[in-house]
């Protein structure tokens, strides 16, 4: 059990990641909600508004037991060390299990392949597992293979020192050539499993430049500052330009019979977690993105 007596304003889970580096902004979010940080010995939201001169406690959370069946699954190996492993994953594949995905995850494969050598701090369902992608989108995913770097990388995404670059072809043709999309992202109030441009979301910004204009579609190269589910999809759709095969924020449109969003992890930018040094990784399109970009190429 560790005591500090606080010394400055501000939201309470912010306070404890500023002293306790070690701690991922995410693990500490979990802890003041399962009761393990406590302001005057009371449990508070993680918003809680600090006061200089409040008793801070913090009961130190230990890594649970990775409780997860491994299979043998092929990988496509970008990089990998004693620290991380880099995959450039296929569409169509989970990353962790879920409701509906209990086994074939990426965490499945991962496990056989690291023989149970990974971060523990993910949780059971998790090991590893510092970021996802969604189910159909291919491309880059770093995984964790041991506590330390699974804290600084976490932390280094909290802090958004990584950067994120995909690869998007939507349908519509762009006039801009590149803009930022600054609307933030929240739960539907319409359908639970979706999410929507809403006043009171979360902050999401999305940035993008046009690669390629074709005959009704564009490449689009694109970033994100922030890392909100189905970010890209959402503001993609909502500015009128909705990414190809996403069947759940393009009316149901699907001009080339693909099964899921044609979007694409093709770049990651970040510090190496133990030795600090800058580090990029990436991943090439897909065939199947690469045939339909070159049938547009013949139509223009």
């Amino acid at each position: 059990m560790k005591k500090y007596n606080i010394e400055e304003i501000g939201r309470l889970d912010k306070i404890v990641s500023n002293l306790e580096t070690n701690i991922s902004r995410e693990a500490v979010q979990r802890m003041i909600k399962n009761g393990k940080i406590l302001v005057n010995g009371k449990q508070e939201k993680p918003s809680y508004k600090t006061s200089i001169g409040e008793t801070l406690t913090i009961e130190e959370e230990k890594a649970e037991e990775i409780d997860l069946k491994p299979q043998e699954m092929p990988l496509d190996v970008i990089y990998e060390d004693d620290d991380m492993l880099v995959i450039n994953k296929e569409k169509g594949i989970v990353v962790h299990p879920g409701n509906g995905n209990p086994d074939g995850t990426l965490a499945n494969a991962v496990m056989a392949r690291c023989k149970g050598g990974l971060s523990g701090i993910g949780g059971k369902i998790r090991p590893g597992i510092v970021h996802r992608i969604d189910k159909d989108t291919s491309g880059l995913v770093i995984i964790a293979k041991n506590d330390k770097a699974h804290i600084n990388l976490s932390n280094q995404i909290q802090k958004r020192k990584v950067k994120k670059t995909y690869i998007a072809l939507v349908r519509g043709v762009i006039k801009e050539n590149e803009a930022t999309i600054n609307m933030p992202i929240g739960r539907s109030t319409k359908d639970r499993k979706k999410m929507a441009v809403s006043k009171n979301g979360k902050e999401a910004i999305t940035n993008f430049k046009v690669l390629k204009r074709f005959t009704g579609y564009t490449l689009l190269e694109v970033n994100i500052e922030t890392g909100r589910t189905h970010q890209i999809r959402v503001h993609l759709a909502e500015i009128g330009f909705p990414i190809v095969g996403d069947m759940v924020y393009s009316n149901g449109k699907n001009p080339f019979n693909v099964e899921g969003q044609m979007l694409h992890a093709a770049k990651l930018e970040l510090k190496h977690p133990t030795t600090q040094k800058d580090v990029t990784f990436e991943a090439t399109l897909p065939e199947y993105f690469k045939k339909i970009v070159k049938e547009l190429e013949k139509q223009m």
